[in-house]
């Protein structure tokens, strides 16, 4: 995680009036968080033995109460840096009080340099956790590498059904990068948490328990689609699920992230969103002003950065200035992490961590996972843009194949109970092939249809 040796600070300090047997000093942090977990005072404050066991506190909230707490009891003045105000969705909604000095609380008095400052990120290389101290069964192993073949098999399908044209448009596959959708998915509470991500959809779709017959009826264009055939291969979708979609405008589904994860929390809820996007997607404006609103209304959010190198085919270390893209999330005080997408085990304990140890505490979050996509950009893109070899290389470390041996290796299953996994996946993705043939395309009716939700809105023939 990120953290900031310079002490959260309001431009007049900590030395405001305080009673301390009833309330806190004014612009004291999180003092709103603080009411809600019991703690009314400073008396009481001082009393806690672990400000990170509070409800609503994660560990960057009690880092800034900790230090600020000690420079009230020091009575030091002034300040370096400015304390975020408190998020508008925090207290009962009732106006502020009317400030005595000015609205902003940054100080235009300038400290003598340098700021320094300390920034520690988590890292969850692959081959550093296994299955028993995450607590997946060896069941549960299994369904995961069950998932991710199914992926694989389905994905492959789509290229040879796009050659069939029997698929149009666009199509953007997720071959290699299996592991990232199948360890998040393994990590939240489906049905309950959202999921959002972009084009690169058809993967997560299936890992979160769609069927592929009504993944690749959506990608026929057929009724049966899980858009009733009218979204294609970018626009997956499943209220029930939870799977806010596909998104095909590169970017522009991330304030929609932020905006799921602000009616979670305008609701009461304890739910969180899981935003995937491309290393392409953090060029928008969109990336920016959907992080600096989750900042501000301390959204139960994780931003995952599927870096999978080449975004639509220019290398991420060519586009970027600053090519170590979890360190972005820095700008704007979240926790940042990097994980690799190699590992379905390293992806999960890292969207673990970031879902319970922030989200849930109303804490936004960075994640980069370093993945690859084997094939270009979309299914007519040859990726002339690799070097010799490369592709080889990235295949020596595919996560499908590093699970199947961690199973071997441990005994889970047999080389023999895996070949029969795949068997039954690709049946699988043919028998949806095979129902998507001869599912009907929507009627010509259907073209209004869940284009508004008022049934008589005008202009609509």
């Amino acid at each position: 995680m990120a953290d900031d040796s310079l002490a959260s600070e309001s431009a007049s300090g900590l030395n405001g009036s305080s009673d301390e047997g009833t309330g806190f000093p004014e612009d004291f942090p999180h003092t709103a968080r603080l009411k809600q977990a019991g703690v009314t005072t400073l008396d009481g404050l001082r009393d806690v033995d672990s400000l990170e066991d509070l409800k609503g506190i994660g560990p960057t909230y009690a880092k800034e109460i900790a230090e600020a707490l000690e420079r009230y009891d020091a009575d030091e003045s002034g300040g370096t840096t400015t304390e975020k105000r408190s998020s508008p969705l925090s207290g009962d909604g009732a106006a502020e009080d009317e400030p005595e000095g000015p609205w902003t609380q940054q100080s235009i008095e300038i400290p003598e340099g340098p700021i320094e400052e300390t920034v520690s990120f988590d890292t969850y290389p692959a081959g550093q956790f296994s299955h028993d101290e995450l607590g997946f069964s060896d069941d549960e192993v299994v369904d995961l590498l069950r998932s991710m073949l199914l992926q694989r098999r389905f994905e492959n399908r789509c290229r040879q059904m796009y050659q069939r044209q029997k698929i149009s448009g666009f199509l953007h596959l997720y071959i290699g990068q299996e592991a990232v959708s199948t360890g998040s998915v393994s990590a939240v509470d489906l049905g309950d948490d959202s999921i959002i991500t972009a084009y690169r959809d058809h993967g997560m779709g299936l890992a979160m328990g769609m069927t592929p017959e009504e993944c690749m009826g959506e990608l026929f264009g057929k009724s049966t689609g899980c858009s009733k055939g009218k979204g294609g291969s970018m626009h997956f979708f499943d209220a029930e699920k939870r799977m806010m979609g596909g998104h095909a405008i590169v970017g522009a589904h991330l304030p929609l992230g932020a905006g799921i994860a602000f009616a979670h929390k305008y609701r009461g809820e304890d739910n969180v969103c899981l935003c995937f996007f491309g290393d392409g997607a953090m060029h928008q404006g969109a990336f920016r002003e959907a992080c600096n609103l989750a900042g501000i209304y301390e959204l139960p959010i994780v931003f995952i950065c599927e870096n999978n190198q080449y975004a639509m085919g220019t290398a991420v270390d060519r586009a970027f200035s600053k090519p170590d893209l979890f360190k972005h999330g820095y700008n704007f005080d979240f926790p940042c992490s990097l994980a690799s997408g190699m590992d379905v085990f390293s992806v999960n304990k890292a969207v673990r961590d970031h879902v319970e140890n922030y989200a849930r505490k109303g804490q936004p979050s960075m994640l980069e996972v370093r993945t690859y996509r084997y094939q270009g950009h979309s299914i007519t893109d040859p990726a002339e843009y690799r070097a010799a070899n490369e592709l080889d290389q990235r295949k020596s470390e595919d996560a499908i194949a590093r699970l199947q041996q961690y199973i071997v290796d441990r005994g889970i299953a047999t080389d023999s109970d895996i070949d029969a996994i795949d068997e039954e996946a690709e049946q699988k993705v043919v028998d949806a092939i095979d129902a998507a043939d001869a599912a009907p395309f929507p009627d010509e009716e259907a073209i209004y249809d869940d284009v508004y939700t008022q049934e008589d809105y005008p202009f609509i023939a």
